[in-house]
């Protein structure tokens, strides 16, 4: 304790005039914050890099995709939305998926990586007995829709086969079978009485 200046009849020196005792503010100035910092690991940046670039990839292709998604629109749950807004000329709807027909012609199949389709029929079921391209539904100007079947097994259409290279008309209500997976064909009537009656106006 005598040591220290402790004792009772002790006390305790002062510092030197002049010198400049070091507190811990000071002592944080004269630290080199880059000295601080962990060395560059090149290939922690490396991955870094790479895991970056791959995310952009992704991101591109999901927004390629997107085509895509407009025409499968949801899920059938127990509550669905409207079969038709004011784009829809018809709906190929399955037990899981409904598909929307927004244009006067579209590819159904099964997609892969090399075969884009407007229709992924593997997004209802099993679909490895389907043929990449399968068919195309057109929508002719007399209002009539036909299902051409291009694939290697046949389509049924209301029970009736359509062989491949022949075509057969889709109704309102239409049942289509290909491969096991079945599906309903659902016009939507005033948009397409609405056309007729503008290409009658043309023709006029």
């Amino acid at each position: 304790m005598k040591q220290y200046h402790l004792l009772p009849d002790q006390t305790v020196q002062p510092f030197p005039k002049g010198e400049h005792i070091l507190n811990f503010s000071d002592a944080e100035e004269l630290l080199d914050d880059e000295e601080l910092q962990s060395p560059t690991d090149e290939a922690i940046e490396q991955e870094l890099h790479v895991a970056d670039r791959k995310i952009k990839r992704e991101i591109r292709h999901l927004e390629n995709e997107l085509p895509k998604w407009q025409v499968m629109v949801d899920s059938v749950t127990g509550i669905s939305p409207p079969d038709f807004d004011n784009q829809t000329l018809a709906v190929l709807r399955g037990r899981l998926v409904r598909y929307l027909m927004r244009s006067r012609e579209i590819t159904l199949g099964r997609s892969t990586k090399d075969n884009n389709i407007d229709m992924d029929l593997s997004l209802e079921g099993p679909a490895w007995k389907i043929s990449k391209r399968q068919g195309v539904i057109k929508l002719r100007n007399t209002g009539e829709f036909y299902l051409a079947n291009e694939g290697k097994r046949p389509v049924y259409i209301d029970a009736k086969p359509v062989l491949t290279g022949n075509k057969s008309k889709l109704g309102n209500n239409s049942v289509v079978e290909i491969a096991g997976l079945r599906f309903i064909f659902l016009i939507n009537q005033d948009l397409i009485s609405a056309i007729q009656t503008e290409a009658a106006k043309s023709a006029a």
